[in-house]
């Protein structure tokens, strides 16, 4: 879990809790903060969260080009 001054972020959120967050975090920022450290703290915390959608869009992506071949492969071997 990371704590930033009351903004917590979990370790092991998946896609749909880090997009929550980020766009939580934009609407923050984008309503006003006043105090730069606060700021700073959202900063860090919505690129954490974006890094998390990044790293859960890589495995997926990973996972369906493996699926994919899996796929042309096989009807391939059918073809046969």
């Amino acid at each position: 879990i990371y704590v930033l001054s009351g903004y917590i972020m979990k370790k092991d959120l998946n896609f749909e809790q880090a997009i929550k967050r980020l766009e939580e975090i934009v609407e923050k920022l984008e309503s006003g903060v006043e105090e730069l450290e606060e700021v700073v703290t959202l900063f860090e915390a919505g690129s954490e969260a974006a890094r998390v959608c990044s790293e859960k869009l890589n495995v997926i992506e990973n996972k369906i080009e493996i699926i994919t071949r899996k796929v042309e492969e096989q009807n391939s071997i059918n073809e046969v």
